[in-house]
């Protein structure tokens, strides 16, 4: 495993530190609901989810499929707006201001794993994890320097040149959190993170959110069907048919 040091010497700001599950709130959800249209039905999609999260958790959300943890997922990332209810990500309310400021705030500040990596085929590893970094004020030299000891932070310095056919499904997803995590973001969301990948490669990936988790004071938000994700967050959040189930509503617990 590469020497989590490293990615201190590129001037980003992650930096191990003393997490305090609790002291401070970073997630809050009031009475968030979300339907979508089919034709002429309307589906709820979440029903009245309250729920707090505090910075430098690890949480795991579950629930059987249709429960509604992606589209809450995608409205915590702002990708979609709530209809009813209020999400404050740091004390900001997520849906303030114009698509343009939301999208700038999301860029700066939530970093977006997907189950099936997301990567685009026709650009290497390498410039893959580069692509954030065009919303930032950073050089082209600087991104690359970024980009490089990212890859190394991840263990995959020595793939750096290869294209998403070139890497197995366990290298695909960790170029994933590389370019999740490559502009410093304090929220990370992980859609099924492990879902396609076999148990060594899936281990590995969860023992990498993990250390983000606990040496750097990332707040870690997985939506997830594996038992070992589950055992590996501080906390489970169950949702079935849009509704909490389990422990996370707010003012519930760890």
């Amino acid at each position: 495993m590469p020497c989590w040091a490293a990615i201190k010497r590129v001037g980003l700001t992650l930096s191990a530190q003393q997490r305090q599950p609790g002291e401070h709130l970073y997630v809050t959800l009031e009475q968030v609901s979300k339907a979508y249209r089919k034709g002429t039905l309307s589906v709820t999609a979440l029903e009245g989810v309250s729920l707090e999260i505090a910075r430098g958790e690890f949480v795991a959300l579950m629930g059987p499929s249709g429960s509604g943890k992606t589209t809450l997922l995608n409205l915590m990332a702002g990708l979609d707006t709530a209809d009813t209810g209020a999400i404050h990500i740091d004390g900001r309310e997520q849906a303030r201001g114009g698509e343009g400021a939301r999208a700038r705030w999301r860029a700066e500040t939530i970093g977006i794993v997907f189950q099936s990596s997301n990567l685009v085929p026709f650009l290497s590893a390498l410039r893959n994890v580069e692509l954030p970094l065009l919303l930032h004020p950073v050089s082209a030299g600087e991104a690359r320097r970024r980009a490089r000891k990212v890859l190394e932070l991840v263990g995959l310095e020595d793939r750096s040149a290869h294209y998403p056919r070139e890497l197995s499904g366990g290298q695909e997803q960790r170029v994933a959190i590389a370019r999740a995590i490559v502009s410093d973001p304090k929220l990370l969301l992980c859609d099924e993170p492990t879902g396609d990948l076999d148990r060594v490669s899936a281990d590995a990936i969860l023992r990498l959110l993990r250390t983000l988790c606990d040496e750097f004071g990332r707040t870690i938000i997985v939506v997830t069907h594996d038992p070992a994700a589950a055992a590996l967050a501080d906390r489970q959040i169950l949702l079935d048919k849009g509704r909490l189930t389990g422990p996370g509503e707010a003012g519930g617990g760890g």
